[in-house]
C-alpha cells in the first residue's frame, strides 16, 4: 500500500487533519500522491490498487461525505483510461482541480455569508469550521462591529482552535462551555456553523451538539445558517443510503479507571439537525434553502459519479 495513502489516512483518523474541507482536500492529495508514485504498468492491477487505496482513505472518516466526494472527484475517469500513465495523469489533474476549486469555494462562501451579518450582530459558532470562520472574519474585515460566542466543543475541544482563529482576526470572542448555549442564545442574533455532510432532503450532519445549538436557536427565534461547499452534499443520499454516525473511543471522554468498568460510554462524533431548523445554507453557488439541496445534487452529480 502506498505510504502516502496510509499516512494521510492515519492523520485523518487521529484527528491531525480536521474539518470536512481539509479532510476532502487531504483525500484528493492522497489520490494524487498515489498516482504520482505508482510504478506499475498493468491496468488491471492498477484498478485494483486504486480501489484499495481509495478504501483505505474512505475508511478513515466514514461520516464525512466531503472525503468521499474528494476521492471520487479525483479518480473519476481513471479506470477507463487506455494506459496506466494516462490514468495517473487523469488523477493528478482531477485532484489538483478539486483542491483549487475547494479553496475558491471557501472564499466565495465567505463573501456571500458575510452579507447576512449586520453591524452590531452577536453570533454563535460551534466546533472549528474554516468556512464558518471565514464568513465571520470577512464580516469583521468589512468593518462590521460583531461579537462571537464559540462553544468549547467537547470532547476534542475544537472551540479552542476557533477562538484562537477569531482572536487573530481581532474579533471580540467569548469561549463558552457547550451546555451554556441555551443560556447565551437570548443575547444572540445569528448562528453560523459548518457542515460535515448535508443530505438530499437538507438535513445537516455536523459536530455533535450542533442539533442542540439549532434547537436553542429555534426556540429563541435566532437565525441558524450552515456554511457548506456543495461537495459536502451527499450524492449517496440520492440512492437512499443512510449517513453513518461515527463513534470514537471512550478514552476521549474518560481516563482508564475513572469510572466503573461496567459503565458504558457513548461517544458519537456527529448528530443530525433536521432541515426545518435551518434558515439557510451558504454555498459557493449562493444562499439556498435546505429544500434546494436535492436539485443541486441532481444537477451537480446526477448518477454519473455513483457509477465510478
Amino acid at each position: 500500500m502506498d505510504q502516502n495513502v496510509v499516512s494521510i489516512s492515519q492523520d485523518i483518523r487521529d484527528m491531525k487533519i480536521r474539518g470536512a474541507g481539509r479532510i476532502a482536500r487531504a483525500g484528493a492529495t492522497a489520490m494524487c500522491r498515489f498516482a504520482e508514485d505508482y510504478s506499475g504498468k498493468d491496468m488491471g492491477t492498477f484498478r485494483k490498487d486504486l480501489d484499495d487505496a481509495a478504501q483505505v482513505i474512505l475508511g478513515s472518516r466514514p461520516t464525512a461525505v466531503s472525503l468521499w466526494n474528494g476521492v471520487q472527484a479525483s479518480i473519476r475517469g481513471a479506470k477507463a483510461a487506455g494506459s496506466v500513465d494516462e490514468a495517473k495523469e487523469i488523477i493528478v489533474n482531477n485532484s489538483n482541480r478539486f483542491i483549487a476549486e475547494s479553496n475558491e469555494a471557501v472564499r466565495h462562501i465567505a463573501e456571500i455569508g458575510a452579507k447576512r451579518i449586520e453591524d452590531g450582530d452577536t453570533i454563535v459558532t460551534h466546533c472549528n469550521s474554516s468556512v464558518a470562520i471565514g464568513v465571520i472574519a470577512e464580516a469583521h474585515r468589512q468593518g462590521k462591529d460583531i461579537r462571537v460566542f464559540a462553544t468549547e466543543s467537547r470532547p476534542w475541544r475544537q472551540g479552542i482552535l476557533t477562538v484562537n482563529d477569531l482572536s487573530k482576526e481581532g474579533i471580540d470572542t467569548t469561549l463558552i462551555i457547550d451546555s451554556a448555549v441555551r443560556l447565551v442564545m437570548k443575547k444572540v442574533d445569528k448562528v453560523f456553523v459548518g457542515a460535515d455532510t448535508i443530505t438530499s432532503h437538507g438535513a445537516l450532519i455536523n459536530k455533535i451538539g450542533t442539533s442542540q445549538v439549532a434547537l436553542a436557536a429555534k426556540e429563541a427565534r435566532v437565525q441558524f445558517y450552515t456554511c457548506s461547499e456543495t461537495y459536502k452534499f451527499s450524492p449517496l443520499s440520492l440512492e437512499g443510503d443512510l449517513v453513518k454516525i461515527e463513534e470514537r473511543d471512550i478514552s476521549e471522554v474518560v481516563k482508564p479507571g475513572e469510572i466503573p468498568a461496567d459503565v458504558k460510554v457513548y461517544n458519537p462524533v456527529f448528530d443530525v439537525t433536521p432541515a426545518q431548523y435551518i434558515d439557510g445554507i451558504v454555498t459557493e453557488m449562493g444562499l439556498i434553502s435546505p429544500g434546494s439541496v436535492y436539485d443541486i445534487l441532481e444537477r451537480k452529480f446526477g448518477t454519473e459519479m455513483m457509477k465510478e
